[in-house]
């Protein structure tokens, strides 16, 4: 789900997101070098900046000739692309991850104390940034981080229990996912000068999208192979994180079957089966049905929008969304 296959109709994103990956490298860097070195560590790695491109994508909808986004934009998605990074470092620590975008993680190169400390460190500054640009940003920003714990205090409250409702998956994704989507668009939106009714339909256009998003990719966490992911495939079963898919395949007739296998940590060959056992059930398809949904909210969400080329990269977005849930 490359960024460059989303907006790329957007005729300033290039230019917008390599300032993007400057302003990042700047903005991380500490007193100290070797703090420096940690906090640049995935950053330098790569990445598909989704985020910081929808803030940008956000703050032009209005505007019927696309224009180079503003400082303040540009400023305010390296701040939520910061709070994403920030909340990789963290989220690697607690999966005991090893890689991360086809590199090592922060963890297994420095441990976990340093990876914490990096994380906060990178909320840190995600957090002057946004102070920067003003109180209602600066409050949004901090609001997310706590929709992003919220979120992911929820899957760990449901981590290896079967019974995990749809709606408690839902709830966890959007506060772990959906909400820093959210966030990316009003803050373009705000940034960018938007009319109040236009930052509110495309802050809901990025819940929605977001929503479609996190479906997709835990989609392509049971049928995607590690070399497809950047990071090993079903990693998630082994975790008991039982996300959409899985628990649709333990409402059919294969569910008594998954269900003895999962409810404690899977060994490799174990996951494997789990796998098989979910791929072989229509659940990838329901859950795909689903990823459907979300990604046509997001699309009827920009009904309410001016035309512009800005809009127009949005429908494409969400168009390639909806591809990428066939």
């Amino acid at each position: 789900m490359a960024l460059v296959s989303h907006l790329s109709i957007l005729p300033t994103l290039a230019d917008d997101l390599t300032l993007v990956e400057s302003k990042l490298q700047d903005s991380v860097v500490a007193k100290d070098q070797y703090l420096t070195e940690i906090a640049k560590h995935l950053i330098t790695a790569g990445g598909k900046r989704v985020r910081p491109g929808f803030a940008i994508a956000a703050c032009g909808v209005e505007t019927s000739e696309a224009k180079s986004a503003s400082e303040d934009v540009l400023m305010g998605g390296v701040a939520v692309e910061l709070v994403h990074l920030g909340s990789l470092y963290h989220d690697d620590v607690m999966d005991e991850a090893q890689m991360r975008r086809t590199v090592p993680s922060v963890n297994a190169l420095w441990g976990n104390h340093t990876a914490i400390l990096a994380g906060d460190f990178l909320l840190a500054r995600a957090s002057e940034i946004a102070a920067s640009l003003g109180t209602e940003i600066a409050s949004l920003l901090a609001r997310t981080i706590g929709e992003l714990c919220e979120g992911q205090i929820l899957e760990l409250q449901s981590t290896f229990n079967t019974k995990r409702t749809e709606e408690s998956y839902e709830q966890s994704i959007s506060g772990k996912t959906a909400s820093l989507l959210a966030t990316a668009c009003r803050i373009g939106g705000l940034a960018g000068g938007l009319e109040r009714e236009n930052v509110e339909h495309v802050t809901n256009f990025g819940h929605a999208y977001g929503m479609a998003f996190q479906i997709v990719d835990d989609i392509l966490d049971i049928t995607a192979t590690d070399k497809q992911l950047g990071k090993p495939s079903g990693n998630d079963l082994i975790e008991g994180v039982y996300t959409l898919p899985v628990l649709y395949a333990l409402e059919t007739d294969l569910g008594t079957q998954l269900h003895n296998l999962l409810g404690k940590e899977l060994s490799i060959a174990e996951r494997d089966q789990a796998r098989d056992l979910i791929r072989s059930t229509d659940a990838v398809e329901r859950a795909l049905t689903r990823a459907r949904y979300w990604a046509l909210q997001a699309s009827n969400t920009l009904e309410s929008l001016p035309p512009s080329p800005a809009t127009s990269a949005l429908y494409a977005a969400t168009t390639h969304l909806l591809e990428q849930a066939k």
